[in-house]
């Protein structure tokens, strides 16, 4: 079993070269019957799916990927590229590169309520410093911050079921959702422009924008902060 335990048994290639990612692109414009793509992300260049051999496939992006999709970019085909991953690394090595500039990265678990110092050290501020923007992916940590047991969708640990408690204690305290506190968290950053918080269901949408509008007062997340369940430089939500 695992995470897409129903999908295609498809034959997954791993090749971010130029030829290959043009190949991606045309067979995407054709499935989708059009001309134009809003936003294309380089998936998975990091060491959760590579291990070791992560910065190779990182280099080969480098010199494929990434200067197609930055040619794509200036010839009108897309309107902005970026990398799609689980992992901050990558995505400040990005930064640092003079010759492909990207437009955002959709960063998974990383910028959570329950994850986030890590983001904090360099990438956050440097991302707002070059106008790149995050899309927070999993906002709710794999689910556990929307009442589920998975952490990095795997079932959670002792260390991270006991700081969910605490966060919890402390919602309940000041009568606020978890779902809405982790949200408005993510989208408190200046540097990130939105969130996907998926949806098992039809009805957690209208859950999630109900959790975006929801009242939380300043002294919850005072008092998260009290605890050293938020860092002292993570943007509180206004």
């Amino acid at each position: 079993s695992g995470v897409f335990e129903h999908g295609r048994p498809n034959k997954m290639v791993n090749d971010y070269s130029a030829d290959a990612t043009m190949r991606s692109i045309e067979d995407s414009l054709e499935r989708l019957q059009t001309d134009r793509l809003d936003i294309v992300w380089v998936h998975d260049i990091a060491q959760d799916f590579y291990g070791d051999q992560w910065l190779e496939y990182f280099n080969q992006a480098r010199t494929g990927a990434f200067k197609v999709l930055t040619r794509l970019r200036e010839e009108g085909v897309i309107k902005a590229w970026g990398l799609g991953v689980n992992r901050v690394e990558p995505c400040e090595l990005t930064l640092d590169l003079t010759e492909a500039q990207p437009d955002g990265f959709l960063l998974a678990g990383r910028y959570t309520l329950l994850d986030h110092d890590r983001a904090l050290q360099r990438l956050m501020d440097a991302a707002l410093a070059q106008h790149v923007e995050i899309v927070v992916g999993g906002p709710y940590s794999s689910g556990i911050l929307a009442g589920g047991e998975h952490f990095e969708y795997q079932q959670a640990s002792p260390a991270i079921i006991q700081k969910v408690e605490q966060i919890k204690a402390i919602a309940q305290a000041f009568g606020v959702s978890v779902k809405a506190a982790a949200l408005q968290f993510s989208l408190a950053h200046p540097a990130v422009a939105a969130v996907i918080p998926g949806a098992s269901r039809p009805g957690r949408i209208a859950e999630d924008v109900a959790a975006l509008s929801e009242k939380i007062p300043a002294a919850f997340w005072q008092a998260l902060r009290d605890a050293r369940l938020i860092s002292n430089r993570a943007p509180l939500p206004r």
